[in-house]
């Protein structure tokens, strides 16, 4: 598989997919169209996004072709030299994405090779399950069951401490409660700026910032980029 799983689209105080967009042309090097899954919008259309996305992918000389104008959803993932999810809310993705019978289709797609680029809601559901999204459950899946291309969790957007004067849960907090709840699944807390790239069997940290580990019976530590990251796999 060959993997490209984004925390965020958008440092703070920076254009959209500003900072990942050469990164991206890397990796989707000699591809001249990617499928765009837009289901994670909720307050602008899918037509908006797919332009948004475009407007960026323009920049590295790749096609945009939004997935919600197939009337075969499914045979436009087969034919894809490229899958692209973008972010939003988790939930309102995965709901789409199951009804059409995209989480399986993907998986079957990406297992043949073909790259796939997810940014926060699109890293979410490559995981096994979507249970550490940041966002409200403001739709209803079929279940919590997402592409299940890699093995472990990611927690996107990940911050390691509330704002001051907050009294809710840290986000370290709530993921002990996902791993005490599911102890064999490891989380990893991927902040922003920073993105995960799998390929050959193999995965790579990218980015200037660390990566938080959590795992049940294991302790919370930090792995940088060019760490060993096979104990993922």
């Amino acid at each position: 598989m060959n993997l490209l799983l984004i925390s965020n689209s958008t440092n703070a105080g920076e254009p959209y997919l500003q900072y990942p967009i050469k990164t991206i042309g890397t990796f989707l090097s000699g591809i001249k169209e990617v499928v765009f899954i837009p289901y994670a919008a909720v307050t602008f259309s899918y037509a908006e996004y797919e332009a948004k996305v475009q407007a960026r992918f323009n920049e590295i000389g790749i096609k945009v072709r939004s997935i919600h104008r197939s009337k075969d959803a499914r045979k436009m993932i087969r034919e894809a030299e490229a899958i692209c999810v973008g972010g939003g809310n988790t939930f309102a993705l995965t709901k789409k994405m199951q009804e059409q019978g995209l989480m399986q289709a993907i998986l079957r797609k990406i297992k043949q090779g073909t790259p796939y680029v997810g940014w926060s809601a699109g890293s979410n559901v490559c995981c096994p399950t979507i249970c550490t999204t940041n966002d409200m459950p403001i739709v209803e899946p079929q279940s919590f069951k997402a592409i299940g291309a890699v093995k472990f969790q990611i927690n996107p957007h990940y911050l390691d401490a509330n704002p001051e004067g907050h009294a809710g849960e840290t986000r370290e907090q709530r993921i002990l409660e996902y791993i005490e709840a599911n102890p064999r699944r490891w989380v990893v807390g991927l902040r922003e700026g920073c993105m995960l790239h799998l390929h050959d069997g193999t995965m790579d940290l990218i980015g200037s910032r660390p990566m938080r580990i959590f795992k049940k019976g294991v302790a919370i530590h930090e792995v940088n980029p060019g760490d060993d990251l096979s104990f993922l796999l």
